[in-house]
This record gives structure tokens, C-alpha cells and sequence, in this order.
């Protein structure tokens, strides 16, 4: 039996079928359809209850556009309208409103199309924003620095700006009394940098227009050292004390070996300890230079006598 006749059929169907689904795809429809709009950027000092609504439209387009509008899935059918970008308006109280057609914008440009295919059903987009309280805490700096061999962070890393206005409800305010930063990893550091971080704003709970401050660390070469301290010792009564003398062992900045002197330390004994008594005094170091690193202290007690 010969088949040409039939294939040669099926070839002219497809051809036919073909044709007319370009003629029908290049045919201009009328649409209704839906969007959704996610609000961007809302002032750090506001909130808005229903960041997200849904717009609804109508669009005049040929069928191509149609039908690659009806593959978006539901998902995906969202803009984004930034409160930076869009001039919106004070209506009353705390509702406010922009021109619909910047979301018709939007669309046309992820569909495609031109903006003056698409007729929104609403000429405005209406939004409620309410003010948040307010608060002035101060910063806290989360690290993990690592310094080199032979290194140290020197002094307190110096924060700027060292504090942050924040907003959010109260019941999230009263709790804080300071924000973190996230946390700054530097290994193997054997000099002094600066480096911008990001607020920890506690996944969206509290907002804030400063997000990001910068840390600046010194970080220079340290070496061992160790001072004998005279202990201080009480005005009354007299004592004797076994030893006289305490060692501090520390970490100094090179810079700052030369300066180190017994002057710079403070040791005591314990005094509840005296009054009860005590056949061994406790010994405490109660002052040292800022930026020196205490490894120990030795003795940790002491023995005494009193002297009539």
C-alpha cells in the first residue's frame, strides 16, 4: 500500500495548523488579569501593614504576549515598587497613594509590552503606613580577629558611627539595649585596617537608616614582658607582707615597652581577708595600662604579720 499520500496529508495539515495558529496568535485580545505588588524601601521610621496587595488589569495585546503572560506562574506574577523611586501621597490619616501606572510600568516591562497596553482598574495604589517608635542605642561590635604571631589587637576597635537610631514596636524596643554588628572575621592580621559592616537589625525586627558602620582596628606587634609591682599595702593596721612584691607578666605593644614601669600598676591585698584573719591574703591587680594584654599575676597570695 503506498503511504505518500497519507504523509503527504499530515504534512499539509501541519503546515495549515501552523498558519493558522500565527494568524490567531497575531490577533490583538483583551485580558483581565491579576499582579501583585511588593512594596521596597518603606522609611526606616514607618511600616506598612500589607506590604503586598494585588493590582488588577486589563491588557490589549496580540496573542504571542497573551499567552507568554499566561505562562508566568502565580508565583512569580510580583513587581516590585520602590518608595524611593515612586512619588507617592499623604491621602488621610495614615494612608497614602501612587499613580497605578508605575506598576503598570512594571508589568509591561516583564511581559514585554508597552505600558500603554495595560489599563489598571485603579487609577491609585493605596498603602497604609504607620510610624515606628524610635530609640538611641549604642553599638556593639561582634569579632572573631585573629591576629598573626607575635600580634595584637591594640586598644578598642573604634566604631563610627558608635551608636544607631532604631525603629520598631515597643515591645521589640524596650528589650534592646544595644545592636550588634554581624560578625567581622579577620585571620593571620599583622597590621591595623578599617572595613564597612553590616547591622545585625535582627531579621527585619527592628529597622534602622543607618545599616552598615565602620570598624577601624589597630592591630600591632606585641612582645612579653614581666613588672615587679610593689603591693600596696593598707594605711591600718601595719603589716609585713611575704613577698613584698608581685610580677605581672603581660602583652605589650612594642611601641609602648619603654613607658612600662611599676607606676603603671596597681596590686592589692585583700581586705575583707585581713579583717577575718585570714592566714593567706588573696592578691589583686586593680589597675594596668589600657592597652596591655594581663597573662598572669603572681604570687596569687600572700603571707603577713602585723606590726604593733
Amino acid at each position: 500500500m503506498d503511504k505518500r499520500p497519507f504523509f503527504t496529508f499530515l504534512v499539509f495539515l501541519a503546515i495549515s495548523t501552523a498558519l493558522w495558529l500565527l494568524i490567531k496568535l497575531s490577533e490583538d485580545y483583551t485580558t483581565q488579569t491579576t499582579f501583585r505588588v511588593a512594596l521596597q524601601d518603606v522609611p526606616a521610621e514607618k511600616w506598612v501593614d500589607t506590604p503586598e496587595q494585588t493590582v488588577n488589569f486589563s491588557m490589549n495585546v496580540d496573542g504571542f504576549h497573551t499567552l507568554k503572560n499566561n505562562m508566568i506562574r502565580e508565583s512569580k506574577r510580583i513587581v516590585d515598587i520602590s518608595l524611593n523611586e515612586v512619588p507617592y501621597r499623604h491621602e488621610k490619616d495614615h494612608t497614602y497613594s501612587f499613580s497605578s501606572q508605575y506598576v503598570a510600568e512594571q508589568i509591561a516591562d516583564r511581559i514585554d509590552i508597552s505600558a500603554s497596553d495595560i489599563i489598571m482598574n485603579d487609577a491609585k495604589v493605596y498603602f497604609v503606613m504607620e510610624p515606628l517608635q524610635s530609640k538611641v542605642v549604642p553599638i556593639n561590635l561582634r569579632s572573631a580577629i585573629k591576629p598573626a604571631r607575635q600580634h595584637n589587637v591594640y586598644g578598642i576597635p573604634i566604631l563610627d558611627p558608635p551608636s544607631v537610631t532604631i525603629y520598631g514596636s515597643a515591645n521589640v524596643l524596650d528589650t534592646l539595649k544595644s545592636v550588634s554588628t554581624m560578625t567581622l572575621t579577620k585571620n593571620n592580621v599583622d597590621e591595623g585596617f578599617s572595613e564597612i559592616i553590616e547591622l545585625d537589625l535582627l531579621d527585619g525586627a527592628i529597622k534602622s537608616n543607618t545599616t552598615a558602620v565602620k570598624v577601624s582596628v589597630d592591630v600591632v606587634k606585641f612582645t612579653e614582658t614581666s613588672v615587679k609591682v610593689p603591693i600596696t599595702l593598707p594605711k591600718s593596721p601595719k603589716l609585713r607582707l611575704f613577698p613584698e612584691e608581685a610580677t605581672v607578666k603581660c602583652l605589650v605593644a612594642i611601641k609602648d615597652y619603654a613607658s612600662m614601669t611599676p607606676e603603671n600598676f596597681r596590686v592589692e591585698i585583700d581586705k575583707d581577708q585581713l579583717k577575718a584573719l585570714q592566714p593567706l591574703l588573696d592578691v589583686k591587680l586593680t589597675e594596668w595600662p589600657q592597652h596591655i594584654q594581663v597573662l598572669e599575676t603572681t604570687p596569687e597570695k600572700v603571707e603577713y604579720i602585723i606590726i604593733q
